[in-house]
């Protein structure tokens, strides 16, 4: 059955970079649907940091707008997200998830039916 695992979380200083990984296994689907970041801070409603679809259109959150950027390897079935100018208010507890369509998929939590167990990151002042 399909799974997704996170990686590459961290305690970084503001102003730094981190890359996260998503590895997907199981049926071949991951090329098919769109795949998307999520974050969740102690006490904060998860929010969907950025979507990525099947044909290679982006979406990203106001609040990470020109500082993270979502990739995709299909060959390795690995989603990425680039962080870069990392700041206090990125610490979360990031998710990757697939959406149940292949376009036109927003950042609603609900409608995504695979996650990871997500992966940690802090960020210090």
């Amino acid at each position: 059955q399909a799974q997704l695992e996170e990686s590459g979380g961290a305690s970084v200083q503001s102003g730094g970079s981190l890359r996260l990984s998503c590895a997907f296994s199981g049926y071949d689907w991951y090329s098919r649907y769109c795949m998307a970041w999520f974050r969740q801070a102690p006490g904060k409603e998860r929010e969907g940091v950025s979507v990525i679809e099947s044909d290679g259109s982006t979406t990203y959150a106001d609040s990470v707008k020109g500082r993270f950027t979502i990739s995709r390897d299909n060959a390795k079935n690995t989603l990425y997200l680039q962080m870069d100018s990392l700041k206090p208010e990125d610490t979360a507890l990031y998710y990757c998830a697939r959406h149940s369509r292949r376009r036109q998929c927003s950042r609603y939590e609900h409608d995504y039916v695979v996650w990871g167990q997500g992966t940690q990151v802090t960020v210090s002042s």
